[in-house]
């Protein structure tokens, strides 16, 4: 009913460029609307979406939303996208053939989760190869925790390092944290990948995160997902 009536809808969360003080894109997060107009967050109706198979219809709402509202802007804008999306052909196409027309391909970043399903590497390597012969760009999302793999970011050229926000949150109370923070940020330094911080939401990890040298900031503290983007 949701995505029949347009209730499946876009926010989008800034990420600072911790250089310049400005904002350099947006990640693109989905939300359900109730037919009364609350929000339902993406926990409590994705993995139902996927077991009626209606996953697929949400990425590609996705897709089209954020790929249109981006057109006529000048940001860069990332978008999520499973291990099931990857391997779905047409889920495939349908992204290259929206971004191609929408002339979004230089500024679009897909996030993959770092997780062991991305050990299916012929897949995700055919899908990074085609999407960066378009000239858009990787994230690995996450990275840091569980099964976090250092060879997966070589093997997959990411062009984007995303530290999971439980490393970024643990920062100030925990000084394994913060070694292991700098040690991603120094390995991405040197293959030439650029890091982003999830979780800042507060002055005391935003200023942690500069100090490390991490080059991009994302959390509350910079600003929360919204329909509306700053002008």
């Amino acid at each position: 009913e949701a995505l029949n009536d347009k209730r499946i809808i876009c926010h989008y969360q800034p990420i600072l460029d911790q250089r310049t003080g400005k904002i350099y894109k947006y990640e693109t997060l989905v939300r359900m609307l109730t037919k009364e107009g609350e929000i339902i967050p993406p926990i409590e109706f994705l993995e139902i979406s996927k077991k009626t198979k209606l996953y697929p219809y949400i990425t590609r709402e996705v897709i089209h939303q954020a790929c249109n509202t981006f057109k006529d802007r000048k940001e860069n804008f990332s978008i999520n996208l499973s291990i099931d999306d990857i391997k779905d052909t047409n889920i495939v196409n349908e992204i290259i053939k929206t971004i191609i027309e929408t002339k979004t391909a230089s500024r679009i970043t897909f996030e993959i989760l770092e997780s062991e399903e991305i050990e299916n590497y012929q897949e995700v390597r055919n899908f990074t190869k085609r999407i960066k012969e378009i000239g858009s760009k990787i994230a690995v999302d996450d990275f840091g925790t569980g099964y976090s793999n250092f060879e997966h970011i070589l093997k997959l050229n990411i062009d984007y390092i995303k530290i999971d926000g439980s490393l970024i949150k643990g920062m100030e109370n925990n000084k394994k944290n913060k070694i292991i923070v700098e040690t991603i940020v120094d390995f991405a330094k040197k293959i030439g990948s650029k890091t982003i911080a999830e979780f800042v939401y507060n002055e005391a990890s935003y200023l942690i995160s500069k100090e490390i040298g991490i080059d991009f900031l994302q959390g509350f503290y910079i600003g929360k997902p919204s329909e509306n983007l700053l002008e």
